[in-house]
């Protein structure tokens, strides 16, 4: 399958380029030489263009930097949904964006969940406050996909990202990824826990929460899928991950809250388990707490999240403005600085044009070295049995 995907990009952008007709360009300059009066564009590559302008094109590289954005401008406005500015740097991001281009940014629901930003293209379809881009984990990536709710589109940089982290057909792509850590309020927890095991000494009573319900949160679900690392379980089988939390609970460590930066500040989660990315800017944003981040050893499973847009929003070019931007070197030194690493790090690496005091801000290599992730059918499978057994065993 991937295999054919790859050729269905490559059959595309192949035509983009035929639209250019060499023979056809030299055919027209001899008409020009005869007195004729011609366009100074083939009549094919003129029609195209002016098709492209009515309608935002498929792939990036169709137009110029400059043609997408007079045709973002005139839409004026991006609706993002479910981002928190704390969330790896998007507040940044998007105050970056709006100032680079002029188009504002309405930000719904910034701390919604992946369903939640997936039912917003259902409920508000045809409606201008409709969700215009969407972040989401790789299983709602896939749901969406599928249903139908997302626009096909390929940025310049689309073939940079490994082919592990993007829907083939263009549907979604990865943007960026981080580990599931412990984020350790150490104003109240005296010992930072290093494994999944130290999670059920009777030190951590009433001290462990999740951000959001494994239900519908991917960095949630990230944390069953660690803990099934730690117990016996694989990235084919999150069942001990399941009944790892319904130990916690009956152990009265696992809290129902969920949390948030407000109860981690305060104290309320002393331990979080979320991503590093997160974890490692509320120890910057909340001194006081003295967080710190704790990579569990016995279970280092990373994640990506996923851009999509919607495939009726209102506004289809700055949505695909907004996604050249994210995965330009700035956008993507963005996210870097938030301490997530984004889905072209690699190339970027390679490339030398990563500043060095962003790595040296993370956690040591070797950490992220052992890290596992899922394919995108295990992160189905993942969520169709943490939909039916996480409410028996641990509740919602």
């Amino acid at each position: 399958m991937e295999d054919f995907q790859e050729q269905e990009y490559e059959f595309l952008r192949r035509l983009d380029e035929e639209r250019f007709d060499r023979r056809k360009l030299l055919k027209r300059g001899v008409a020009a030489g005869a007195g004729l009066t011609i366009l100074s564009m083939p009549v094919g590559a003129l029609a195209a263009r002016r098709r492209a302008m009515a309608n935002a094109p498929l792939r990036g590289g169709a137009l110029s930097l400059k043609e997408w954005v007079a045709q973002a401008k005139k839409e004026g406005t991006l609706n993002t949904i479910a981002l928190p500015p704390d969330w790896a740097n998007y507040g940044e991001i998007m105050s970056t964006f709006t100032k680079k281009f002029g188009i504002k940014i309405s930000n719904d629901n910034p701390d919604g969940s992946s369903a939640q930003e997936n039912q917003a293209v259902r409920s508000l379809k045809g409606d201008p406050r409709a969700p215009d881009v969407l972040d989401v984990s790789p299983s709602f990536a896939i749901a969406g996909a599928n249903e139908g709710l997302y626009a096909k589109f390929f940025t310049r940089n689309f073939k940079k990202v490994p082919r592990a982290m993007k829907d083939g057909r263009g549907f979604w792509v990865a943007d960026y990824w981080g580990v599931t850590s412990f984020g350790v309020n150490t104003a109240v927890v005296s010992n930072v826990p290093r494994t999944w095991a130290d999670l059920l000494k009777p030190e951590y009573r009433n001290k462990v929460a999740l951000n959001g319900s494994p239900l519908t949160s991917g960095s949630a679900q990230a944390g069953v899928a660690a803990a099934a690392l730690a117990n016996g379980g694989s990235l084919s089988n999150i069942g001990p991950g399941i009944d790892f939390f319904q130990r916690l609970k009956a152990a009265g460590n696992f809290i129902p809250v969920q949390a948030t930066p407000q109860t981690i500040a305060s104290g309320q989660t002393p331990i979080t388990i979320d991503w590093d990315y997160l974890n490692l800017a509320y120890g910057k944003e909340f001194p006081s707490a003295k967080i710190k981040t704790s990579i569990p050893s016995d279970g280092v499973y990373g994640a990506y999240y996923c851009q999509a847009i919607n495939a009726t929003g209102p506004h289809p070019w700055a949505a695909r403005l907004w996604q050249e931007f994210l995965y330009s070197d700035q956008g993507q030194l963005l996210w870097l600085k938030g301490y997530s690493h984004p889905a072209l790090f690699t190339d970027m690496v390679r490339r030398k044009v990563v500043p060095k005091a962003l790595t040296a801000a993370l956690p040591s290599a070797a950490v992220y070295a052992k890290v596992r992730f899922a394919s995108p059918g295990q992160s189905t499978r993942a969520k169709d049995l943490i939909a039916t057994d996480w409410p028996k065993k641990v509740g919602s």
